[in-house]
């Protein structure tokens, strides 16, 4: 144990790097995976049957597909497509890998988190959409007003895990170079010639970040069941 803080001491800059890197990708691609699996997930429940197939396709892709091969798409195919960052240093990193982490775990999670809502929304009794038709609700209007509150109860548990599982996956960008904690365990092995240790100290650091996050998820979810 006192090697272990010894060497936590010792690469305490490099280590605070990689957690605040960590943290930054990992709840920037909850935020944006979420919002685009809420749109994935009412195209999928909607009435388009074009856009529901692509919905559908692109769901199927990523979950069929492993994160890694997707964060190199990301970051190998935006250049090909034109889309380029500015070669500028952001949080002590290089914007376009920072850039291209969030995007790449984003597009990830936005199709696990569609199922989720998917599912969350299917839950929902089919007589409260008839209800508010009959009164002159607009869909639109249900599903903002109606589905996705009630929803939201049943989802939550789920999402909770996701976004745990999402801060856990967030430890392959590092195959771009992106300074996160996987990353810095890398990089205080090749100078301490100690493999082991950095892989302890980092696993102690993302169980304290996803214990966190569960136990955020947790309070949420008691003040959504109390508010009924």
């Amino acid at each position: 144990m006192k090697h272990i803080l010894e060497l936590a001491i010792q690469y305490k800059s490099y280590l605070i790097l990689g957690t605040k890197i960590t943290i930054i990708v990992s709840f920037a691609a909850i935020i944006l995976g979420f919002f685009m699996g809420l749109w994935l997930a009412i195209i999928r429940v909607g009435d388009n049957k074009p856009l529901r197939w692509l919905a559908n396709v692109y769901v199927e892709f990523i979950r069929g597909t492993p994160v890694l091969v997707q964060i190199a798409m990301v970051y190998y195919g935006l250049p090909l497509a034109g889309i380029h960052f500015p070669d500028i240093m952001v949080f002590d990193v290089k914007m376009n890998r920072l850039s291209c982490g969030i995007i790449a775990l984003a597009l990830n999670s936005a199709a696990y988190i569609c199922e989720i809502i998917r599912g969350g929304i299917l839950s929902i009794d089919k007589g409260q959409t008839e209800a508010a038709l009959s009164l002159g609700f607009t869909k639109f209007n249900i599903m903002r007003l109606f589905i996705l509150p009630h929803a939201l109860k049943n989802m939550l548990p789920s999402l909770g895990n996701e976004f745990v599982v999402m801060i856990k996956t967030s430890s392959q960008v590092s195959v771009m170079g992106l300074a996160d904690l996987m990353y810095v365990a890398d990089l205080i092995r090749g100078n301490s010639f100690q493999a082991f240790t950095p892989l302890v100290i980092i696993a102690v650091i993302y169980l304290i970040i996803t214990t966190g996050m569960s136990m955020v998820m947790r309070k949420l979810e008691s003040m959504l069941r109390a508010v009924g």
